[in-house]
């Protein structure tokens, strides 16, 4: 049982799909573990300490592999090299990326993805989405409050007072809620608003103000599944006035609001935007599915006519890269001890289980998850071929001003 690690293609992506802790793990469920050279540097993960807890090094670690862990979808580039009948477990953004999809089912691997685990109880240890948002959130702060350039919390000194930050975090999610904590634990005065009921409780067992419209329509606003409905045109204009109002008066920002599979929702007009102080910063963490913050531009810190900061940074959660690598790492070895017999040390994938049904991608070379089957079907013959462009290195983040 042959297991690859290998370093990130994607431009920009610091993190690391194993750590020496998961490859102990793995080597005691009897797998060899091949980790390409370089792979966790980014990650401050050298090649020694892979070696050290039991992997080897190898330029072509997925040749061969049986199991292929990464953070980032393979690219068609990267499949040429992955043996047909190989399990892959990413995060592959599969919503619009069908002739990714495709490209990997021609590829013959097993694709997972890791994004569309079931948030249930069994799965939690597996929930890739809540661990990186989790540190999403915490950094989001520690950005927003760098740039702020004024303290947080409030300072009694000799030389007078000073206030406390406001800070207003816009979805209460996972990323919203550390956002929350760690906003409170510096010391600010955290409001917070979300568009599901279940929030109200959760922002204010933090310490934070629960600010929202809560008609009748607020109260029937989540799904069965924890996540936030796409709310009625009417709804979303008293929202917006109210939002309007308290966002005038913030120091900070943040807003943290995405639906799955879908565009982020606009939650903070231009003109909003304009009624800030001078030096007031808003951070966009919903900015690579289109942003939350009209002017916010992945990867830039936008300064407007009016002095107020819109960051956008891309890839939040890699800002972290160590941590996350550590959290995502942990996500994926629960995931494939599941598919791993251990009385024969060898990957006997559990078709059946509810956990692989919902992640399942392709297999024998078809696309068979039923949110993408369709669309897949429906895409031209060659389009796998251009799915992806070769990926070019992405300049650092960069500091703009646009009115």
């Amino acid at each position: 049982m042959r297991i690859a690690i290998p370093r990130e293609t994607e431009a920009g992506e610091p993190r690391v799909a194993g750590t020496p802790d998961t490859v102990k793990r793995l080597k005691g469920l009897g797998a060899d573990v091949v980790v390409e050279p370089g792979a966790g540097l980014a990650a401050g993960i050298t090649d020694a300490d892979f070696e050290a807890a039991g992997a080897s090094l190898a330029a072509d670690a997925v040749s061969g592999a049986d199991v292929v862990l990464k953070v980032r979808r393979p690219s068609t580039a990267e499949l040429k090299a992955y043996k047909a009948g190989a399990v892959v477990l990413a995060t592959m953004d599969p919503y619009g990326n069908e002739a990714a999809l495709v490209a990997m089912a021609k590829a013959g691997v097993s694709a997972f993805a890791m994004e569309l685990m079931p948030r249930i109880t069994r799965a939690q240890v597996m929930d890739v989405l809540s661990s990186q948002a989790n540190l999403a959130g915490y950094r989001a702060v520690i950005d927003a409050s760098s740039e702020f350039g004024r303290a947080l919390p409030m300072m009694m000194t000799a030389a007078g007072t000073v206030p406390a930050a406001k800070v207003f975090v816009m979805g209460a999610g996972v990323a919203g809620l550390q956002a929350i904590a760690t906003a409170r634990r510096l010391g600010a005065v955290v409001t917070a608003t979300d568009v599901r009921p279940a929030a109200k409780e959760q922002v204010e067992s933090l310490g934070a103000k629960f600010i929202a419209v809560m008609d009748d329509e607020f109260k029937q606003a989540e799904t069965a599944a924890g996540y936030a409905k796409p709310m009625s045109a009417e709804y979303q204009a008293k929202q917006a006035a109210l939002v309007a109002e308290h966002i005038a008066k913030q120091d900070i920002v943040i807003t943290t609001a995405l639906i799955p599979g879908r565009a982020a929702p606009r939650l903070v007009t231009a003109a909003m935007v304009a009624s800030m102080k001078p030096g007031s910063v808003l951070l966009d963490l919903a900015v690579e599915r289109g942003g939350n913050v009209e002017g916010a531009q992945p990867g830039e810190i936008v300064t407007t006519a009016n002095g107020v900061k819109i960051v956008g940074h891309a890839n939040v959660p890699g800002r972290l890269a160590a941590t996350s690598s550590s959290l995502y790492a942990k996500n994926l070895f629960a995931f494939l001890e599941i598919m791993i017999d251990k009385a024969t040390k060898s990957v006997v994938v559990p078709w059946e289980d509810e956990l692989v049904k919902a992640t399942l991608l392709t297999r024998d070379g078809a696309v068979v998850h039923p949110s993408f089957a369709e669309a897949a079907a429906a895409l031209p013959a060659d389009a796998s071929a251009a799915s992806e462009a070769p990926a070019k290195p992405k300049a650092a983040p960069k500091k703009s001003t646009k009115a």
